[in-house]
């Protein structure tokens, strides 16, 4: 991820810190969005991620086991306007 904004880099620290990745690719997505998050009352800007996860934890686990651990690693930035996340999560093996 090149120049993260602080959203982005801390959301890479928190995965990282969770999942110990074996590849991790955030992208943000807030500028396909604009105008979207103001009108939820939103500050523009670091809403919306692209998430592409790939971690030995989320062997045997479902797609929904994945998406809810990842949500909830993610929990205060959701709470401080993190509006929307597109997630790709697999194992190493997948």
């Amino acid at each position: 991820m090149s120049n993260p904004g602080p959203r982005a880099a801390r959301i890479e620290q928190t995965l990282t810190a969770a999942f110990a990745p074996a590849s991790l690719a955030i992208v943000d997505e807030s500028a396909r969005h604009a105008g979207h998050a103001e009108r939820v009352g939103l500050a523009d800007g670091e809403t919306h991620f692209n998430v592409t996860l790939v971690s030995a934890r989320f062997a045997g686990m479902n797609r929904v086991a994945r998406s809810r651990a990842v949500h909830e690693a993610l929990d205060a930035e959701f709470r401080e306007g993190l509006h929307a996340l597109s997630l790709k999560l697999s194992a190493p093996d997948e």
